[in-house]
This record gives structure tokens, sequence and C-alpha cells, in this order.
């Protein structure tokens, strides 16, 4: 029986068997040159950084793609948001939310909610940067919704984030954010990991937390 999400005795953060199998072997990586809609959030505290293109087909995610600079559950959930969505309606896929991810993968440490918040912002953001575009086609000019997923922000304090890969990793993923966007293939020497480039079929390292 894989453990609950949350810390060993040790002290360390446990993930369950699905968490980890979406890390060491995520699905949908890398990039999508004629993406019909892009979708980047960051949160600014733990460093995280999520990219998630997608093509649209019928009104329907024909395929996704992403890349993700983060800890191994920033990474899981990318994968699993792109699971969850692909053929799906757009308005279905609007209909996910942090609480849908996390659950998908079968619970996250409190403290790693905010990974999936970041995934589903991603979506809904490239869902709607894929809506602006098709307005601005036809020439009907439309305002920005919302992101609803998640705040996209950190959650809470930094108490909320977690103590061992996020305060190592934000200050390489604000630099990242504020000017160099996801590199193609790295690692910051910090425990975090890109999911994305050329080599982001191999085997990822050890989550950092």
């Amino acid at each position: 029986m894989a453990p609950k999400a949350g810390r060993n005795r040790g002290g360390a953060l446990l993930y369950n068997e699905k968490v980890m199998e979406h890390f060491a072997n995520p699905r949908n990586v890398g990039e999508m040159p004629d993406a019909d809609g892009v979708g980047q959030v960051g949160n600014p505290v733990c460093g995280d950084i999520m990219r998630i293109a997608i093509k649209v087909e019928n009104d329907r995610i024909k395929d996704v793609k992403f890349k993700t600079f983060g800890c191994g559950a920033a990474i899981a959930t990318s994968s699993m948001v792109t699971e969850l969505v692909k053929g799906k309606r757009l308005e279905e896929a609007l209909d996910i939310s942090n609480r849908t991810v996390a659950e998908a993968l079968g619970g996250l440490p409190p403290m790693k909610m905010h990974c999936s918040n970041l995934a589903a912002d991603a979506l809904h953001q490239a869902i709607e940067d894929y809506r602006q575009r098709t307005a601005a086609r036809e020439g009907t000019p439309r305002e920005a919704a919302p992101i609803t997923a998640g705040t996209g922000r950190a959650s809470g304090p930094a108490t909320d984030q977690c103590p061992t890969c996020c305060g190592k990793i934000a200050q390489f993923g604000r630099e990242l954010a504020e000017g160099r966007g996801l590199p193609d293939n790295a690692t910051s020497g910090t425990g975090a990991t890109v999911a994305g480039g050329p080599s982001a079929g191999s085997r990822p390292a050890k989550p950092a937390g």
C-alpha cells in the first residue's frame, strides 16, 4: 500500500507511488512550436515555473505539452494535468481545479498543494490565450478572463511552502521568470529539476522535496 502524502518520522516529505511515477516518467513533456494557446505561471515564493501549450481542434484539446522547472510535485502535477485534459472540450478542461489535480494523483502533502494550483492555472491561462488569439483573428477582441483554478501565487505565508526545496530554488526560479524563461534542459544545482528539452525522456533525479 502506498504511503499517504505527508512526512515520515525523520521529517522528509512522503509522496505516494502515483506522484513518484509521474515525476520519474512525466507524460507529454516538450515544446509545441505550433501551439494554439500557451500558459505560463510561476510562484515567486517557491520558484516553480510551469508552461503548458495546447493544440485545439473543434473546441477540443487535441494535444498538450508542458515544460516545468521545479520540484517533484511540480513536475508530477504538470504531467497529470496534461493527462486529464487531452481530448476534453475546452469548457470541461476549465472545470479542472487544483483539487482535481491533487485527487487524481492520490493526494499531495499540504505544503505542496500550491504546485497543483500552478498546474491548473497554467492550463486555464493556455485556454484563455487560445481564445484571445481566436478573437483577434476573427476581429472580435475579448476582455481577458480571470484565472480561477488557483491563485498562481503563494496560497499562504512562507511556512506553507516546502522548507527543503522551495527555499533553495526560489532565487533561481525568480531569475528565470524575470528574463530567461525556461531553459531547454537544465538543473539549478539547488535540487530543482527541469522537465522538458532534448533529454526530457531520461529519468529525473530524486526530487528535492
